[in-house]
């Protein structure tokens, strides 16, 4: 017990004269310079306002009897990018109860390619090239491209060689009996000139030609 007191005061004594650590630390800390560069607050008052149109270059559309005999469908191609001639177009057909039945991308090259026809001489501007596409684009859905029936009574499936890739030969056999079935023509490329109908068989858009 007598040599527990006599180390007391000693353990006091080294405890009062020990360092402050944290003190130390905080005393050696150098200040930050005025000049330090900190990240500026996050501005989440002004969100940046987004428009879904800002690419839009161009717009057609149609409406058209397609996929029902009594209701129009909206045949639809816009033009979106960063200028016309890198730009891309979608295609679509939507119903009037707003269901997207065909949907294909198109790109702005699909739509130039068949101008070598039209052009008088070896080259083209760039104006001149961007107005031949922008025509392509309004005169996408003339009436002209519409047909009545999709598929002739009297047309012969084409060979296996000339029919488009996933042609489904009942639905063909089916839209050729059909006088009223639409079919909508449309070119791509220089001479891929393509033919889709609604096939009322399998209740979807089926390529022809």
């Amino acid at each position: 017990m007598r040599t527990l007191l006599l180390l007391s005061p000693l353990l006091l004594t080294v405890a009062c004269s020990s360092p402050n650590t944290e003190s130390a630390s905080s005393a050696t800390t150098p200040p930050l310079s005025d000049t330090a560069t900190l990240p500026e607050p996050l501005d989440t008052a002004q969100p940046v306002p987004i428009d879904a149109q800002a690419d839009t270059l161009l717009t057609s559309r149609s409406r058209h009897i397609f996929s029902s005999p009594g209701t129009p469908d909206v045949f639809s191609l816009v033009l979106r990018g960063a200028s016309v001639l890198t730009s891309e177009a979608t295609f679509t057909i939507t119903t009037a109860g707003g269901q997207v039945i065909f949907r294909e991308m198109l790109s702005a090259a699909d739509l130039e390619a068949a101008m070598v026809y039209e052009m008088q001489g070896p080259t083209a501007t760039q104006a001149e090239r961007e107005a031949y596409v922008r025509r392509r684009i309004r005169e996408f859905f003339a009436e002209k491209n519409f047909r009545r029936p999709a598929v002739a009574a009297s047309a012969t499936f084409p060979a296996a060689a000339e029919a488009p890739a996933g042609t489904d030969r009942a639905a063909w056999d089916d839209l050729r009996r059909r006088p009223d079935a639409v079919g909508f023509q449309y070119l791509v490329g220089k001479e891929d000139r393509r033919t889709i109908a609604w096939s009322a068989l399998r209740k979807q858009v089926v390529r022809v030609r």
